[in-house]
């Protein structure tokens, strides 16, 4: 196979999964935008993924979805600016999920973690279409304004069908 410098995002764009979706935003309750993102995908109360998810393990946000029909499918990505992602991910016409972080440092980004293991912040935002989910203003935000487009990428996840052959 040969060397791709950049990669589609996803093998076909012909794929429809979740753009039919009704979805209803929904303001974050504390540090809580995984389980609030989760819940605005689902339309169920965040309440039920603070107790069943690791924030910081997407499979554990993957097998939660299982009891709604969804699972989390892994995107190729680097480290990148969402705005080199977003028109992309617009035309796929889907929902994602999109992981960033909040620093703009670039020093914060590639340095080592302090001694807690902390190396900086980070937030998810749910892309319907060609909308931004926000869970930490609970609004619905066009995808090119919203402020993602300036931040690094940490995780782009696709959402699928739980009996999707691709998936965490």
């Amino acid at each position: 196979m040969p060397y791709d410098i950049k990669t589609a995002l996803w093998p076909s764009t012909n794929d429809h999964y979740f753009n039919e979706k009704s979805l209803t935003p929904l303001k974050q309750e504390g540090p809580h935008c995984v389980a609030t993102a989760l819940a605005i995908a689902t339309n169920t109360a965040q309440s039920i993924f603070q107790r069943s998810i690791n924030t910081q393990d997407p499979i554990s946000w993957s097998e939660s979805l299982r009891a709604y029909g969804m699972k989390l499918a892994y995107c190729p990505t680097d480290i990148r600016k969402l705005r080199f992602y977003l028109p992309e991910l617009i035309a796929y016409d889907d929902l994602f999920a999109l992981s960033y972080y909040t620093s703009q440092d670039p020093g914060k980004l590639l340095g080592d973690p302090d001694h807690k293991g902390w190396l900086t912040g980070s937030h998810i935002v749910l892309l319907h279409r060609n909308w931004i989910f926000d869970p930490a203003k609970g609004e619905m935000i066009s995808a090119i304004k919203h402020k993602c487009n300036d931040c690094h990428t940490k995780r782009i996840f696709r959402f699928v069908p739980s009996d999707h052959k691709r998936g965490l």
